[in-house]
């Protein structure tokens, strides 16, 4: 059991936690959300103590073993095999008093020691982790500096896993993975058997690994059962009951005041008047839900162009005389949408990068229509980015002899109006960077837009916002993400770019996880993509839609259960902490009562997760 009790934070004389408090239950799976800005990585520090409050508590069991990756990515000599066993201090030291003691008796309880922690199949549980993370058997016996930093902090994570902690913490962990190590971390996160918070803005990670939600928000957080796509149910019901209380609070607001005015100065109304005005004046306003207007992406529309865009026809790519892909044909038309897959290392960037032109082929043919243009993103564009100049000074340097409101149409398109677009840029999140870097590589309407991990400071806000652009959006597109929800929703085409070069996956992205997980599961081929019927599966998809309506009702209902409950359960306990707080028929209540209620609470919530959990283990069972 974790605790948070009434957690503040403030840092540069700005709030940014404010009494928050939840109870996490043991060895649950929950997912630490909220948007960019809003203080989760600062609430983790409180977790593992690295930051202390200023006000109020984190709790746990004494012999909690923490596990979290360091700002410091591991380096120097050793290799990422040993850097990864070491990560078990306690294996690593009794290993050594092996091979120095001399009392037998010792010696024993070191050997029975080492066979309870399953010492002895280390070597092959930090092998296959280090798989999973993309290391092949080469790899992981090379020195760490031989390595980037985006690899070297899969070392940290690989050990990290490895160490097997109690309540293991993620921020953020898929920012240095490809899609395929994506899904292996998923797979191995399903299955851990502690608790785990992750601080992640993938949608399909929140929804396959996490059971709870912890939404932070306004510097207070609401834990909420289930996944991501039930957190949005619950907080939109959530979010409509405050609209409503907030609509009957102004109605009731205006009444009074009309009263208060008609009536103030008769003499015989006066008193009343006078109570009504106190009335008001103790009226806590309720607060509006209110949308975020910079939460917006709006590409530009293209000229249309004649078809095809590009043509590749046998071309080799690569640097320095040394090709990294060979013989690859490809078309792309000005309707298309693919999505580049294969790990990282594999020639992805380098495909992309002949499709931008800023490769030329080494050897075969490679067309593009002379009128296209072509607008690429990458994570380089958003680290250039000069923090001491404004949005508005970055889009007119690069808009040369733009109008004024040509520019501002531009910036206005990324949420960039009014008093944003002048503010420094070494004052903004990294997701505002990232939207500041789109909007530059779009002000031409290019007829192509190619995007290399978009989505790496977005948080899940952003990243839905930014697939619903793209697919309003008349250009063509090329993708290159560990995001699984925006490659499904936004590409038609999937080129698998592995083995030296780059070929149409013939199936689907579940297909393609499929075979990526059962390499993990040590079949080294994977098995070939199955050819896919159209006709079939979407027959297939109709029968398994009418199959599991049942069960979805059965899940929705329990949710809906589930959050009724919670917030019963909370109120209860608020007013166990402050009898005063009572309202209703809690406020005649004994606590003895109260303490009875409670706990018919929690058993009524115990059985509804039950529900909760079966129809889900069905519906994931297809």
């Amino acid at each position: 059991m974790l605790n948070l009790n009434g957690i503040t934070v403030r840092l540069g004389g700005r709030t940014i936690l404010d009494r928050a408090g939840a109870a996490l239950p043991p060895r649950s799976r929950v997912g630490l959300i909220g948007r960019n800005g809003a203080g989760k990585s600062t609430l983790m520090k409180v977790m593992i103590g690295q930051l202390d409050p200023d006000e109020g508590s984190c709790d746990m069991p004494r012999d909690t073993r923490l596990g979290y990756i360091a700002q410091e990515a591991p380096s120097g000599t050793a290799t990422p095999f040993d850097t990864v066993l070491a990560a078990d201090k306690e294996r690593a030291e009794l290993m050594a008093e092996a091979e120095h003691t001399e009392d037998p008796d010792r010696l024993g309880h070191i050997y029975e020691r080492l066979t309870t922690i399953d010492a002895y199949t280390a070597p092959a549980r930090a092998a296959r982790i280090l798989v999973g993370l993309g290391f092949d058997e080469e790899m992981q016996g090379r020195p760490l500096d031989s390595y980037s930093g985006g690899w070297k902090m899969r070392v940290a994570l690989a050990a990290l896993l490895f160490s097997n902690p109690d309540l293991l913490l993620l921020d953020e962990p898929s920012n240095h993975l490809d899609l395929e190590a994506t899904l292996w971390l998923e797979n191995f996160l399903k299955a851990y058997r502690g608790t785990v918070v992750i601080i992640s803005h993938e949608r399909d990670l929140l929804n396959n690994v996490v059971d709870y939600i912890l939404h932070l928000e306004g510097g207070k957080v609401t834990l909420y059962p289930g996944g991501y796509d039930a957190f949005e149910r619950q907080r939109a019901e959530r979010l409509a009951q405050q609209e409503a209380a907030r609509a009957k609070q102004q109605a009731e607001r205006e009444k009074l005041q009309d009263y208060v005015a008609r009536n103030s100065a008769r003499a015989s109304t006066a008193k009343q008047a006078q109570s009504r005005a106190k009335a008001l004046a103790k009226m806590q306003p309720i607060a509006a839900a209110i949308e975020d207007p910079s939460l917006h992406f709006g590409f530009p529309s293209p000229a249309e162009l004649r078809p095809p865009l590009i043509t590749m026809d046998m071309a080799s790519v690569g640097y320095d005389d040394t090709p990294i892909l060979r013989r690859v044909n490809l078309r792309i038309d000005p309707d298309d949408r693919l999505a580049l897959l294969g790990r990282n290392g594999n020639g992805k960037t380098t495909l992309a990068r002949l499709i931008a032109a800023q490769l030329a082929p080494m050897e075969g043919a490679i067309n593009s229509s002379a009128k296209m243009n072509v607008g690429y993103f990458t994570q380089y564009q958003v680290e250039e980015l000069d923090v001491t100049d404004t949005p508005l000074e970055h889009m007119t340097r690069v808009m040369k002899g733009a109008t004024p409101g040509a520019v501002r149409a531009q910036l206005g398109r990324f949420g960039f109006s009014g008093e944003r677009a002048t503010q420094k840029v070494g004052s903004m999140s990294g997701g505002e960077r990232a939207r500041l870097a789109l909007a530059l590589i779009t002000r031409d309407a290019p007829h192509l837009l190619i995007l290399d991990e978009p989505t790496n400071h977005l948080d899940v806000d952003s990243r839905e916002a930014l697939v619903q652009a793209l697919n309003e959006y008349s250009g063509a597109v090329v993708i290159v993400s560990h995001d699984r929800h925006m490659i499904e929703l936004v590409a038609d085409r999937l080129v698998l770019v592995d083995n030296g070069t780059a070929q149409p996956f013939d199936g689907s992205l579940d297909d393609y996880t499929d075979i990526i997980l059962r390499k993990a599961d040590g079949n080294p081929s994977g098995g070939d993509a199955p050819k896919v019927d159209r006709k079939a599966d979407k027959k297939a998809a109709a029968e398994w839609r009418e199959k599991q309506k049942t069960l979805k009702n059965a899940v929705n209902k329990a949710e809906r259960e589930m959050s009724t409950l919670i917030a019963e359960r909370k109120r209860i306990d608020a007013v166990l902490s402050d009898p005063k707080s009572a309202t209703g028929a809690e406020a005649k209540m004994t606590t003895s009562e109260l303490m009875v209620k409670r706990a018919s609470v929690e058993k009524k919530l115990e059985a509804a997760e039950e529900v909760w959990m079966e129809a889900g283990a069905a519906l994931e069972a297809g």
